[in-house]
């Protein structure tokens, strides 16, 4: 029999008018779009909550959804994590799961309904109604702090899962509702055991199902219709936001949340920078734009990135460029299959891309290198060891090639999150080379003999290629026996500029 869970009598009178209220503000609002979408059924949330208690012996698994923002945009949105788990689509709620002695029990705690601001936003919270709509058990927050007291005092290992933005935030996110809630029961509590429960919710995450799958197609699909868009508006004279728009125009209109990120739109110097968001800079005839957009749907985000030439016809320095980072992009889709080692791929894709740089005479050699300034070249496995100085390679190619989309845009993946390190059925993510010539790409590099060598070689080569970032990025999903390509927005040079060419001025 599971053992039960101290519970506060429910403010029954409260619900009750919580309700009524529902009723009051009509259907749309005694219904709110709260809980999990169509597309994924409500058995699936439960069979993911089952699946990451299959993996604890015995513990308290704590899982923050977002709280609700104190601004009026962007609005608010649920945190991959908590929404994985609950379909749940409110602010203030925390999930918890507590395993013992082979009983389990979820409960989802979400704040009782406040009835003036319910007459602004339609937020309606009555526990019954939730448990129907989420198939589970909805309590009020009030009864949390009270059960994570009695919680704490027992001898289970608290498990809580990061609620920062997304899991790249964690290591710089200190003050989370979930990590502060822990830190005082640690206090209160000092044999309280707390492990890092992310990973176990991340191991599900990583691979895709069917329902998800269907999802992410339609993301990708509408991602796709916004960058044809863009590409037939495209023109000197407009400005990076009004491409922008035109995007996220098409995003709405075909049902879209809202953009997968900030979108990133940039022209001419603008391209190089690899997540500029700004927007302000007016397109000029003879200038490539670097458009990396996609849209979130259901919760679900696509990525994709194009970059076209703003005249509609690729100059043969911006072709050249362009062909190199495609030729990369198509190297590691050819490696990709069930059991591929993440770093096979990658490897491809970065040797294409060095022996590109060489064609362009960008870098000397492929493991020729320079004196970076300090700060500029990280000590990675595939850039280089401590102590040593930092490829030439690296000052035109400085990010990784993929990586896992879903709930989160860098979202966990098999071939990233699991120790084996494969690519797996399942996995659905990006490819993502790219090649940046910054204007002053050499100015900035520290006088040592070593640079100026490098820098008497690249000099005509960075002058006539510069301000050219070239990104391309397509979306994926491993089949059985290989790789298919989701994103099919134009890519070739020749469908580029043929798409173009029929809506040029």
């Amino acid at each position: 029999m599971p053992h039960p869970l101290p519970f506060v009598r429910p403010a029954r009178a409260f619900a009750a008018s919580a309700f009524a209220l529902a009723a009051s503000l009509g259907p749309a609002a005694a219904q709110p779009a709260t809980f999990a979408a169509p597309s994924i059924p409500r058995a699936e949330y439960a069979a993911r909550r089952a699946a990451v208690l299959s993996r604890v012996d015995s513990g308290v698994v704590l899982v923050a959804g977002a709280r609700d923002p104190v601004v009026h945009w962007p609005p608010f949105y649920q945190l991959p994590a908590f929404r994985y788990l609950t379909g749940y689509l409110l602010p203030d709620a925390t999930l918890v799961l507590v395993k013992r002695g082979g009983a389990s029990r979820a409960v989802l705690f979400v704040p009782p309904t406040n009835l003036r601001t319910a007459l602004y936003d339609g937020r309606v919270t009555d526990p019954p109604t939730l448990a129907r709509e989420t198939g589970l058990e909805v309590r009020y927050v009030q009864q949390l702090e009270p059960l994570l007291d009695t919680l704490a005092a027992a001898p289970l290992p608290w498990l809580p899962v990061t609620d920062a933005q997304a899991n790249e935030f964690t290591s710089r996110d200190s003050l989370t509702f979930l990590r502060t809630l822990v830190r005082r029961r640690q206090a209160q509590h000092p044999a309280l055991v707390v492990r890092d429960g992310t990973p176990l919710v991340d191991w599900h995450r990583a691979r895709k199902s069917p329902a998800e799958e269907a999802v992410l197609r339609r993301a990708v699909a509408v991602s796709d219709s916004g960058h044809v868009a863009a590409m037939k508006a495209i023109r000197p004279g407009l400005t990076e936001y009004q491409v922008q728009a035109e995007m996220e125009y098409a995003f709405r209109r075909l049902g879209g949340d809202r953009p997968g990120y900030a979108s990133i739109v940039g022209t001419g110097s603008n391209s190089t920078l690899l997540h500029y968001d700004a927007g302000e800079r007016v397109l000029k005839a003879g200038e490539v734009i670097l458009m990396d957009v996609a849209v979130q749907l259901e919760g679900y985000s696509a990525d994709v990135t194009r970059t076209v030439p703003v005249t509609g016809r690729y100059s043969p320095e911006q072709r050249a460029v362009y062909e190199v980072v495609l030729a990369s992009q198509k190297a590691f889709e050819r490696q990709v299959r069930p059991g591929t080692p993440s770093a096979v791929p990658n490897d491809s894709a970065r040797r294409v891309l060095i022996a590109g740089m060489q064609r362009l005479k960008l870098i000397e050699a492929a493991d020729a290198t320079f004196d970076a300034p300090e700060g500029l070249c990280p000590v990675r496995p595939w850039i280089r060891k401590e102590g040593e100085p930092c490829p030439q390679w690296y000052l035109f190619s400085y990010h990784g090639y993929s990586h896992g989309i879903g709930l989160d845009v860098h979202d966990p993946a098999q071939f990233s999150d699991r120790p084996a390190r494969t690519y797996e059925e399942g996995d659905v993510f990006t490819i993502e080379p790219g090649l940046y010539v910054r204007r002053d790409a050499l100015a900035t590099l520290p006088d040592t003999p070593r640079n100026r060598a490098f820098v008497a070689f690249a000099r005509a080569a960075v002058a006539r290629y510069a301000d050219t970032g070239v990104r391309i990025e397509d979306d994926y999903r491993v089949t059985p026996t290989g790789l298919e390509r989701l994103s099919q927005a134009p890519r070739e040079v020749r469908e580029i500029e043929a798409l173009m060419r029929r809506t040029q001025p």
